[in-house]
């Protein structure tokens, strides 16, 4: 089975311009941003409170829809978005799940980053206030089976520093980032993948 907390992992970031309010920051980000690489740490909640789960790793995206979200801790799953697939690595599991890009994307978190910049197509768009010194958006998707009620994503006057889940289970997820590079060069073959060969492959 796939990992519910990479999939809601996945995907991910905004940053933007000081002064500028949190929406357009977020726009100001789509705009500006073609490549990013950041370090994450996660934890996600259950309805019921009880033992959350952490992990942490590397994402890097390159728009328009490609993006590789590495967990490393305390296991190790792959995910990579080639732009016309999403291919989920569980090297425990020796499983590969690949899916369309657009059905596995969707109004989904991972179109916040992945996407193109005509945001408002997928989400809806408010401000969220002030919350622990930082600047919050909300985004809601539009589409009814996107398993997110909502996405919250915060800044720290220009930069990201967090983004929040809540998905259509009550479970939440918390992300916070950290080293995040504004266009670096990354190499294309971060954006492949090949599956393993003693790995069973489902969905193609």
């Amino acid at each position: 089975m796939i990992r519910r907390s990479a999939l809601a992992a996945i995907c991910l970031l905004t940053t933007g311009l000081a002064y500028a309010d949190a929406i357009d920051r977020l726009h100001r980000f789509l705009e500006s941003t073609r490549t990013l690489r950041a370090d994450f740490t996660q934890m996600v909640v259950g309805k019921s409170g009880r033992q959350p789960q952490t992990s942490s790793g590397v994402m890097m995206f390159s728009r328009p829809g490609k993006f590789r979200w590495q967990i490393e801790k305390p296991y190790s799953q792959l995910l990579v978005g080639d732009g016309e697939k999403v291919w989920i690595h569980d090297p425990d599991l020796r499983q590969v799940t690949v899916k369309p890009a657009g059905a596995a994307l969707g109004g989904t978190p991972a179109a916040l980053l992945a996407g193109d910049t005509v945001i408002e197509k997928d989400f809806t768009l408010r401000e969220a206030g002030e919350r622990d010194g930082l600047d919050w958006v909300e985004a809601t998707p539009r589409a009814q089976d996107s398993g997110f009620d909502r996405v919250r994503i915060g800044f720290a006057g220009s930069e990201l520093r967090a983004m929040e889940l809540l998905d259509s289970l009550g479970q939440s997820t918390s992300l916070r980032f950290a080293h995040v590079e504004r266009n670096p060069r990354l190499a294309p073959s971060l954006f492949r993948f090949t599956p393993p060969a003693n790995a069973d492959v489902i969905g193609e």
